[in-house]
């Protein structure tokens, strides 16, 4: 693939900015070199007065284990939104190029188009929330520089066809397909991070906010080809991930049995709320889900909705976006939270 061809002159003829540890990566010694406050930080436990590997090669080296590629096929971002808006800044000119989106789907997406001022072209999921593949084939142009496709989707849980994504892989041509797997953790489906070698034009991203439970760190990972990988390193702040992030995710991930446990308890969780409310009458339908939510379509959803937040039970409305009408977003809680849920919404519809 001839990435050149699909990133904007100006980000691939860029020249860094070079940071005081980009040019010195020793951790012994006198320094001098990048302006820090030599006594500490004040009533710390740790001293954080030191700025943090600005390419995060530890966790980098815990996750290519984890996950089975290279290094350098790594970028960690501030969330997965770094990434998303990254991936956009290098690659679409706000007067010429455009993305494709796939309503309904996860909504950080149009954002960062929006404020990069990028071209959106939508192209909805089918009634069953798949992908519309003819669709889609009939939106690409010369232009079109990403596609964005959520699976397991955000807000549906469900995953998409399999098939259809590797259709779309063969056939997009003109820029990059990036697939999205926030929830992966929670699926039955392998990760698309096992077919970068064979599709030179995928990105793969993950997060370690759902199943690590550390959505406060704000970390997320994209996957790709090493070039696309040396792009987002060149474009992005020099110290993007924090020390005490750094360090508090390298612990995490040693941490397997707990990424286990919370897997198999949000799994559970899951199954007897599906069986809960399949009987309650005015539950219409419960979409399957390979994520740690439920999509459920409700007589009265926005009613519902505004008792349980009057009751301190807090779900998120789904109902104004498209193909999602009278429903609500339910996380999987904990076992005590989840009866308390079901109670409530029982009550409301005495």
């Amino acid at each position: 693939m001839d990435y050149q061809a699909y990133i904007l002159p100006h980000i691939w003829n860029l020249k860094p900015y070079s940071s005081a540890r980009d040019e010195f990566k020793g951790n012994e010694g006198i320094f001098l070199d990048a302006n820090e406050n030599p006594i500490g930080s004040g009533n710390q436990i740790a001293a954080w007065n030191r700025y943090p590997d600005p390419l995060q090669h530890q966790i980098k080296s815990q996750l290519a284990e984890i996950k089975n590629c290279q290094e350098n096929q790594i970028f960690l971002g501030n969330g997965s939104d770094e990434a998303i808006d990254l991936l956009m800044r290098m690659t679409c000119a706000s007067d010429k190029h455009n993305i494709i989106l796939c309503p309904p789907t996860y909504g950080m997406y149009e954002v960062s188009a929006s404020i990069n001022n990028i071209a959106i072209q939508r192209v909805n999921l089918t009634a069953e929330y798949q992908l519309d593949v003819p669709a889609i084939q009939a939106a690409i142009n010369e232009h079109t520089r990403l596609l964005f496709i959520c699976s397991p989707n955000n807000p549906t849980g469900n995953k998409i066809n399999r098939k259809d994504i590797y259709t779309l892989l063969e056939s997009f041509k003109t820029g990059f397909v990036i697939i999205d797997e926030a929830y992966i953790d929670f699926s039955d489906e392998p990760s698309f991070i096992y077919e970068l070698a064979k599709y030179p034009q995928l990105i793969v991203m993950q997060t370690l906010s759902k199943a690590y439970g550390l959505a406060s760190l704000r970390l997320g990972m994209a996957y790709a080809n090493p070039i696309i990988i040396s792009l987002l390193n060149k474009i992005k702040p020099p110290y993007n991930i924090g020390g005490a992030t750094q360090q508090i995710v390298s612990k995490a991930l040693e941490d397997k049995q707990f990424i286990k446990e919370a897997i198999a308890l949000i799994q559970s969780e899951k199954k007897r709320l599906i069986a809960e409310f399949e009987n309650i009458p005015q539950v219409h339908h419960i979409q399957p889900s390979q994520a740690n939510f439920l999509l459920v379509k409700l007589q009265d959803a926005q009613a519902l909705f505004e008792y349980l937040i009057r009751e301190k039970v807090i779900t998120r409305n789904r109902s104004s976006v498209p193909l999602c009408e009278d429903t609500i977003r339910i996380t999987i809680g904990l076992a005590a939270e989840n009866t308390i849920l079901v109670e409530k919404i029982k009550s409301f519809y005495l």
